[in-house]
């Protein structure tokens, strides 16, 4: 599928630049199209050069936190969880100490991590499943799970808010906590009414009721908040947390008698291998999206979405950052283009590009998530897996937007 996406990108904007070039006399239509091309391939390796040393960094603690047995623990501690919501999972079994670890990785932000801890969760899900051509049960909520992406530190998004040059990379933190938590609570909710999960088991309502009051207690803590005191509280709080869990890294290290240096240096020479390695996806999108953007094609569609929602009587900032929310189904990478896009064009303390940042950490990248955990295994029939991971996406685009308009105004 995105294979087509992409061609259809550069088709529509070729399409576009001859209707200008013949329909209405632009001769200076191709010259920004090819000038979209040099940019954006330039752009993104400014963007991979400042990646480098902050996925370096990234890396580098994350292995002393496993070192340390942090990853493990924190595993452990959704174990009673998901064994409720996966019956047919028996006490014990491998897969659920998979899930459990794929999750943690989530929960920190650590894509690179969790998608090859996913696929062996899948596997192991599959070792159980009577039907090898259809999801189960326990694979469809799993999936669905993943694509909800409920995510504490989105690192990636702060990285690049950072690159573009932001004057607080983390003021974004309780947007995207907010939107992810509703696309994941929705998520769940849809696929337990589906496959009549017990949610009311004490297990799971005690899980839910501590996230549950967090939450509140988050929103009672904000509420009544200016929009300029929101945005500082979200920077703070992104801060301190971040910081926060480095301190404890380290020191929880040291206390285990990790040699916290050398996990750092071992953890951190990846750093370079995975951050080049983005960098070939990262240039196929952004010239697709600045060639989708010279062209005129984007904002013709933006500008028909932005007469209809002017006819009803509301404002019309968020629609210039869709695409973001257009794309991420789709492509992680496409819609990661979409945002730096955003923020190049419009800013990056922007409102656009504040909503495109909260739209990139609201969610996963559904199809994409779809079809490496299916195809991993085989899968043909995926069932609801689909509709119910559309819909967390859906519950987390709208909160994402409403959420931002609360905090950044």
């Amino acid at each position: 599928m995105l294979n087509w996406i992409w061609l259809g990108f550069f088709i529509s904007a070729f399409a576009a630049a001859l209707w200008q070039w013949l329909g209405l006399g632009d001769a200076e239509v191709f010259s920004r199209l090819v000038t979209a091309l040099f940019d954006m391939a330039r752009l993104s390796v400014d963007i991979i050069l400042v990646l480098v040393g902050t996925m370096t960094l990234w890396l580098g603690f994350l292995n002393i936190a496993e070192k340390a047995g942090l990853i493990n623990q924190l595993a452990r501690l959704l174990t009673p969880l998901f064994r409720r919501l996966m019956p047919e999972v028996p006490a014990g079994h491998p897969a659920l100490g998979h899930i459990t670890m794929n999750f943690a990785a989530n929960v920190l932000g650590l894509d690179n991590a969790a998608t090859p801890i996913g696929i062996k969760a899948m596997h192991s899900l599959q070792s159980l499943n009577p039907s090898k051509d259809t999801a189960s049960n326990a694979q469809i909520l799993f999936m669905v799970l993943n694509t909800s992406s409920l995510t504490l530190l989105p690192i990636t998004i702060f990285m690049y808010r950072a690159q573009q040059g932001a004057s607080d990379p983390t003021e974004v933190f309780l947007p995207i906590l907010l939107a992810t938590s509703a696309s994941s609570l929705v998520g769940l909710l849809s696929v337990a009414l589906i496959q009549r999960l017990r949610l009311w088991d004490p297990v799971v309502l005690a899980y839910l009721a501590g996230g549950a009051v967090a939450l509140g207690l988050l929103l009672t803590t904000l509420a009544g908040l200016s929009a300029e005191a929101l945005a500082a509280t979200s920077t703070l709080v992104g801060n301190l947390t971040l910081f926060g869990i480095v301190i404890a890294f380290l020191l929880i290290a040291a206390l285990r008698k990790v040699n916290v240096y050398d996990s750092f240096i071992e953890g951190a020479k990846q750093g370079f291998e995975v951050t080049i390695s983005l960098l070939p996806f990262l240039v196929a999108m952004l010239v697709a999206v600045g060639v989708l953007r010279a062209s005129g094609v984007l904002d013709a569609l933006l500008d028909g979405i932005r007469w209809l929602i002017e006819g009803l009587g509301w404002d019309t900032r968020f629609i210039d950052a869709l695409p973001t929310a257009f794309i991420k189904p789709l492509s992680g990478s496409g819609s990661r283009a979409m945002m730096i896009e955003t923020m190049d064009t419009f800013g990056v303390d922007s409102f656009p590009a504040q909503l495109a940042a909260t739209f990139q950490g609201s969610t996963e990248t559904t199809f994409y998530v779809l079809a490496v955990y299916f195809g991993a295994i085989g899968i043909s029939r995926v069932r609801h897996a689909l509709g119910c991971a559309l819909l967390a996406d859906l519950a987390g685009m709208l909160t994402a937007i409403g959420v931002c308009y609360w905090f950044f105004g």
